[in-house]
């Protein structure tokens, strides 16, 4: 198992990285909060992928560095080049604390910072971005009912405010179930990410055939972004 401390993603973004032979992008979006790993292959081949400096619904756009092809980050779609209209595989990741991850992997690796690098890891260039009233550099539509800034779980195209999983601790429903706990503070709240508000952690797991649970791929992001890439979606709030 390996972790990658949003100290370092809040600054790089993406991380191109090879998992259990999986060749794996690692991916974070700090204007809305969304954190998606990908496979990084393409017609089995492995790419790489790099950020393009630009913003679609305010949130990442990357590039692939063989066809130099646009992809969406929130969604994982292909949008300029000749890769337009592909999509990348999602794999299930989580965002949770580091106390989270060290006990339920001792042994599991976390990437290091360049011990020469002058980048101010671990100070949040977004101060108090998560109780703005509108997000950054967006012009769309924003979602009734909810704040723009307000957190949202996203499981198969449907969205959950975390304020209401957080207040029921656990919600099960179309064969999805999505638990909430203490202990993960914002990293787009305080000047020093460690000292950011309580937002908490976020699991989301499957039932399978056999009535077994696995962790399933989902977001915790923030509802705008959500509202611009799926105005149609059912919300939970």
């Amino acid at each position: 198992a390996r972790a990658y401390p949003l100290r370092i993603m809040m600054f790089h973004e993406i991380v191109n990285d090879t998992v259990a032979g999986r060749p794996v992008a690692v991916t974070f979006c700090p204007l809305c909060n969304a954190a998606v790993v990908f496979d990084r292959r393409i017609d089995g081949q492995p790419v790489e992928f790099g950020t393009t400096g630009k913003l679609r619904h305010s949130d990442l756009v990357m590039y692939d560095r063989t066809t130099h092809s646009w992809w969406q980050q929130f969604t994982g779609a292909g949008i300029v080049g000749v890769h337009a209209g592909r999509r990348l595989q999602r794999l299930a990741a989580r965002l949770e604390s580091f106390e989270n991850f060290a006990q339920r992997f001792p042994e599991g690796e976390v990437l290091m910072p360049d011990e020469f690098s002058t980048a101010p890891y671990g100070r949040n260039p977004y101060l108090r971005y998560d109780s703005a009233s509108r997000p950054f550099l967006y012009r769309g539509g924003l979602p009734d009912g909810i704040k723009p800034l307000e957190r949202v779980v996203v499981v198969e195209g449907a969205a959950y405010a975390l304020s209401l999983v957080q207040k029921n601790g656990v919600i099960e429903e179309n064969g999805y179930r999505v638990r909430w706990s203490l202990g993960q503070a914002s990293a787009l709240d305080t000047a020093s990410i460690a000292e950011g508000r309580e937002v908490g952690n976020v699991i989301v797991e499957k039932r399978s055939k056999s009535g077994d649970w696995a962790e399933a791929p989902a977001d915790v992001v923030f509802a705008f972004a959500f509202h611009a890439f799926h105005p149609e979606a059912e919300w939970r709030k």
